[in-house]
């Protein structure tokens, strides 16, 4: 890598190209971008369903995912669902109301796609994919053992 920054910079970059693809939504849907986020989130990542799996992989506040969750409830976008094993755990679901905003996300999730991979060959996604995973790996062993020191 030449220069930490140089990467650095490029995930932010990345990040911003996300969050102003998501900002068309938000005004198409009148969500706010991290209504807009919680509803992508739960649509991309089935079995990741509960507030304390969008603060922790998404990195968002605790009170901003809550204050957002209720603002979606009451627009009918979202649901609620008492875990049967854990009562304290509550799962969240998209319900019907939400399914034009999850179609205009697909689209746009293959529109991103295609802008960030634009030029790159299959081989060259499939070792991206490779590499990004252990890049993930590395990641979260490396705050692990951050966090025991």
């Amino acid at each position: 890598m030449k220069r930490p920054t140089d990467f650095l910079t490029n995930i932010r970059r990345i990040i911003k190209l996300h969050e102003s693809m998501l900002k068309g939504i938000c005004e198409t849907y009148r969500l706010s971008l991290i209504e807009a986020t919680i509803i992508s989130f739960l649509y991309n990542n089935p079995g990741k369903d509960t507030a304390a799996d969008i603060v922790e992989l998404r990195m968002l506040s605790k009170g901003n995912v809550s204050q957002a969750v209720e603002s979606l409830m009451q627009k009918s976008l979202l649901q609620r669902r008492q875990d049967t094993e854990d009562r304290r755990k509550i799962h969240l679901s998209l319900t019907q109301a939400a399914q034009p905003i999850t179609a205009s996300l697909k689209e746009l999730f293959q529109q991103f796609h295609e802008e960030l991979f634009f030029g790159l060959s299959k081989e060259e996604l499939e070792l991206f994919d490779r590499v990004n995973e252990q890049i993930i790996v590395n990641t979260q062993n490396a705050i692990a053992r951050r966090e025991k020191q």
